[in-house]
C-alpha cells in the first residue's frame, strides 16, 4: 500500500520550480566549423535535441542538479561531461574526429556512464546492426555479441547463454523490468520481438547485486526505442524478406513529443516456413508472430514518467523429426501458442542534486502446448486451427508483479551512491491436462546499496545486497532462500592508452520450481524427472579482468574470467526406469567455469573507412569431480572486413564480409556427443538513400553462403542429427518520414 501511494504521488506531483535552460554550440575540434545534426542528450533525464545548421542547440525545462551531457555523431568521438544545472554560460563543445564507432551510455548498470567510464565491462549492440547482419530472430541476433550464444530448438525458439550459463541463471530485462516467462523450460524461448528494441546490453558475470536471484550468470538488457525529441514527430515503416524460409517480417511505427507529453506505437508481424538445409527442410520449424508496442510519457521540469506496453502473440512449431517437406507457414502439431503481455511504468522525481527512480512491472504469460497426434498422409497439409478446436495438453498462466525503487543520493565529494529495494510477487497456475510444475507462489524482496568513487586516475565501485525468496506450492512445499552478496570493482589506466578493469562479485540463484518439484515424464527429452525439494541456493564468486588498448587506429581487448559455483544444480540418471523412461534426479555439486574473449579492431591511417575486426571467445565448464558441464559453447573465431562510405547518392553506406569459425567441441558431459567444427561465410551491404526527400534504409545480407551442412553444439536438434540453417539471403527496407 505504501508503494502504491508513492507511485500515485509521482503521477500527481507538479512541483513549481524555475525552468532551467541550457544553450550551446558544437564545433569540430580541428577546423572549428559548426557541426549540424549532432545529438545532444541528457541520458538520465531522457531529454535532448539536435544541433541546427549553425551547430546551436537549446534544451529547456531541466531540473536542478548535476547530470551527464552526451554528444554523439558518426565520425566523431562521443563527448561526455557532467553539467551542473542551472548553467548560466553558453556551452561550447568541440568534438574530435574518430574512426571508432560511437560510444553509448550504458543503461543496465546503475550510474549510466559511457562505457569508457564504466567500472563494469558491458557489451552493447544495436538491434539494427544485428538485423543488417542477417539475423532472422532476436534469439539468433544475440549470438553475434561477444560471449553470448543461444540454445535453440529450430529457428524460432532460443534461450540466451552467457559464458556457458543459461535458463534461470541468466536474467532478461525488457522495458526496464525483469522478464518472467517460464524460462526454466528447455523449449521456452524469450517471447520477445526485436521490433521496437533499440539496443541490447550484456553484463557478463554475476549481477545479483543489481538484479537479485537468477542473475547469477549475467543479464541480457533490452533497451526500448527512445521517444522522439521535444517538438519532433517521426514515422517509419519497413519490411524484410528471407529467402531460406520464404519468410517475411514487417513493422510500422509512429512517435511524437510535445512540450510535456510524448507518445509512440509500433506494430509488427512475421511468418516463416520451415528452414532449409542443403538436403532438406526441417519439418515444423515454421512459426508466426505478431507484436505490438506502445508508450506514453509525460515530463516537466523535475518529474517524468512513462508507461509502456508490449503484446507478443506467437504460434511456434516444435520440430521432432524430418517429415513433411513444404513451405507452408502454419505450424503442425506439436506446437506452442504463447501470448505475452508486459506492462511497465517508470517514474523519476528530481530533487536538488538527488533523484528517486520508481519502476513497476506486470507480466502475464499465457502458454499453451498442443500435442495431440493426428493420422494423415505426409504428402498433404492440414488446415490447422487446433488452438480453437483442441484443448491444450499443457496450459500455464504466469502472472508476475515486480517493482524497483532506487534513490540516488546527493553527490558527496567523489562519491555517487544509490540505495534501493526490489521485489517480486509471482503466481503460476495450471489449466491443462499435463502439469510440468505445480501451482505455486513466489515472493522476492531485496535491499541494496552501491557507490561509485571517482578519483583522478582510479574509479572504484562497491556494493552490497540482501535477498529473501519464498516459494510455496499447493503441494505444501514452502521454502525460504536467503543470500548476502557483494561486489567490488576498479578501473584505472595502467598506461597512457591501456585501461584495466578488475571486478570481483558474488551471485546466487534459488532453485526453480522444476528442480524442486518435478515428478513425471518430460516429453521433449524422453526421461522421467524427479525434483529435489531439499536443494540449496547456487552461490558463486567470479573474478573478471579486462584489459583494453586504444588509440586512433587500433583497439585491442582481452577479457578473462573465473567463475566458481557452489551447489551447482544438474540432472543425472539413477539407473532406474518408470514407464520405460529412464529416471533422472536433480543433484548438486560444486562447479567452475573459466575462459574469456580477446579481440582486435584495426582501421589503418589514412583510410579510416576500412576496418579489420577479429575476435576469439572460449569457455570451459567442469564439475568439482572433473566431469564437464553440458551445453557449453564451442570455441569460436570471428573475422570481419568492413568498409564505410558516403557519397552523393548514399549516406552511412557500409559493406562487410565475415568468416565465423567454430571449433570442434570435445569437452562434453556424459550425456552429450562430440560436435564437429565448421566455418560460415557471410556478406552484407547497405546504407541510406534519399527518396522523395526522406530516408530509405536498404540492407542486403547473406549468411552461410557456402550452404555448409553443420550442427551447432547448442542446438537441441543435435541429438537427431538435424542440421542448422543453410544458405540465407535477406533484404530489408525501412522508409523514414
Amino acid at each position: 500500500m505504501r508503494l502504491f501511494i508513492i507511485i500515485l504521488l509521482c503521477f500527481i506531483a507538479t512541483p513549481v520550480v524555475s525552468q532551467n535552460i541550457i544553450e550551446g554550440r558544437v564545433i569540430d575540434n580541428t577546423t572549428e566549423s559548426p557541426l549540424p545534426f549532432i545529438d545532444v542528450y541528457f541520458p538520465q533525464l531522457e531529454k535532448g535535441g539536435t544541433t541546427d545548421e549553425n551547430g546551436h542547440f537549446k534544451i529547456e525545462n531541466l531540473p536542478t542538479g548535476s547530470y551527464k551531457l552526451v554528444c554523439s555523431s558518426m565520425g566523431y568521438e562521443t563527448y561526455g561531461q557532467i553539467i551542473s544545472i542551472p548553467y548560466k554560460e553558453h556551452l561550447s563543445i568541440a568534438l574530435k574526429t574518430s574512426a571508432i564507432e560511437m560510444e553509448e551510455v550504458i543503461v543496465s548498470t546503475p550510474f549510466h556512464k559511457l562505457q569508457r567510464d564504466n567500472v563494469m565491462k558491458v557489451e552493447r549492440a544495436k538491434v539494427a546492426d544485428l538485423k543488417a547482419s542477417g539475423a532472422v530472430t532476436l534469439a539468433q541476433g544475440i549470438s553475434d555479441i561477444a560471449g553470448v550464444e543461444s540454445i535453440t530448438t529450430g529457428m524460432s525458439i532460443g534461450k540466451p547463454v552467457i559464458r556457458g550459463l543459461s535458463s534461470n541463471r541468466v536474467l532478461v530485462y525488457t522495458q526496464g523490468v525483469r522478464l518472467e516467462n517460464q524460462q526454466f523450460g528447455d523449449e521456452h524461448g524469450l517471447g520477445l520481438n526485436d521490433a521496437g528494441v533499440e539496443s541490447i546490453e550484456v553484463i557478463k558475470g554475476p549481477a545479483s547485486l543489481l538484479y537479485g536471484s537468477d542473475a547469477l550468470g549475467g543479464v541480457l538488457y533490452l533497451n526500448p526505442e527512445r521517444f522522439a525529441n521535444q517538438d519532433e514527430t517521426h514515422a517509419d515503416f519497413g519490411a524484410s524478406y528471407y529467402v531460406n524460409t520464404q519468410g517475411t517480417s514487417a513493422n510500422v511505427g509512429y512517435k511524437t513529443s510535445g512540450n510535456g507529453f510524448k507518445f509512440l506505437i509500433r506494430g509488427s508481424a512475421a511468418e516463416h516456413a520451415d528452414y532449409d538445409t542443403k538436403d532438406y527442410r526441417v519439418t515444423n520449424t515454421r512459426f508466426k508472430e505478431k507484436d505490438l508496442k506502445a508508450g506514453f510519457g509525460y515530463q516537466n521540469t523535475n518529474f517524468k514518467t512513462e508507461f509502456r506496453y508490449n503484446l507478443n502473440d506467437s504460434k511456434l512449431g516444435i520440430p521432432e523429426e524430418i517429415g513433411i517437406q513444404s513451405t507452408d507457414k502454419d505450424p503442425l502439431l506439436p506446437y506452442q501458442k504463447i501470448t505475452n503481455h508486459v506492462f511497465s511504468s517508470k517514474s523519476n522525481i528530481f530533487f536538488d542534486n538527488s533523484s528517486l527512480d520508481i519502476t513497476v512491472g506486470y507480466l502475464y504469460n499465457d502458454r499453451k502446448e498442443f500435442e495431440e497426434e493426428h493420422e494423415h498422409d505426409e504428402s498433404e497439409e492440414e488446415d490447422h486451427d487446433e488452438d480453437e478446436i483442441l484443448d491444450p495438453a499443457l496450459h500455464m498462466k504466469l502472472k508476475t508483479f515486480n517493482y524497483d525503487v532506487k534513490y540516488n543520493l546527493p553527490t558527496y565529494g567523489k562519491f555517487q551512491t544509490i540505495v534501493g529495494v526490489q521485489g517480486m510477487n509471482q503466481i503460476n497456475t495450471n489449466y491443462g491436462e499435463e502439469t510440468l510444475i505445480p501451482n505455486a507462489t513466489t515472493n522476492d524482496i531485496g535491499i541494496l546499496a552501491m557507490s561509485h568513487i571517482h578519483f583522478n586516475t582510479v574509479d572504484i565501485q562497491l556494493g552490497g545486497r540482501y535477498d529473501n525468496r519464498n516459494i510455496s506450492t499447493e503441494n505444501d512445499l514452502n521454502r525460504n532462500f536467503n543470500s548476502f552478496n557483494g561486489a567490488a570493482g576498479v578501473k584505472t589506466n595502467i598506461a597512457k592508452k591501456i585501461t584495466l578493469r578488475l571486478n570481483l562479485a558474488t551471485g546466487f540463484r534459488a532453485p526453480n520450481l522444476a528442480e524442486l518439484t518435478s515428478y513425471g515424464a518430460h516429453e521433449g527429452t524422453n526421461r522421467f524427472e524427479i525434483g529435489n525439494a531439499n536443494l540449496k541456493n547456487e552461490q558463486n564468486f567470479q573474478t573478471d579482468l579486462a584489459l583494453e588498448y586504444k588509440n586512433k587506429h587500433l583497439e585491442i581487448f582481452a577479457n578473462g574470467f573465473y567463475n566458481n559455483i557452489n551447489n551447482y544444480i544438474y540432472i543425472s540418471p539413477n539407473g532406474e526406469e518408470i514407464n520405460s523412461d529412464p529416471v533422472y534426479l536433480y543433484l548438486q555439486d560444486d562447479a567452475a567455469l573459466f575462459g574469456g574473449e580477446v579481440g582486435i579492431h584495426f582501421h589503418p591511417h589514412p583510410i579510416h573507412w576500412l576496418h579489420f575486426e577479429s575476435s576469439f571467445e572460449t569457455v570451459t565448464g567442469k564439475q568439482d569431480g572433473g566431469a564437464y558441464l553440458p551445453l557449453i559453447p564451442a570455441n569460436n573465431f570471428n573475422n570481419t572486413v568492413r568498409v564505410e562510405f558516403d557519397n552523393n547518392w548514399i549516406e552511412k553506406g557500409y559493406a562487410f564480409i565475415k568468416l565465423s569459425s567454430t571449433l570442434a567441441q570435445n569437452n562434453i558431459s556424459e550425456f552429450e556427443t562430440d560436435t564437429d567444427g565448421y566455418n560460415l561465410l557471410s556478406v552484407g551491404l547497405g546504407g541510406d538513400l534519399q527518396v522523395f526527400k526522406n530516408t530509405l534504409n536498404v540492407s542486403i545480407s547473406g549468411s552461410n553462403l557456402t550452404n555448409k551442412r553443420y550442427i551447432n553444439h547448442l542446438s537441441r536438434l543435435k541429438s537427431d542429427g538435424i542440421y542448422n540453417m543453410g544458405r540465407n539471403i535477406s533484404v530489408g527496407l525501412t522508409y523514414k518520414i
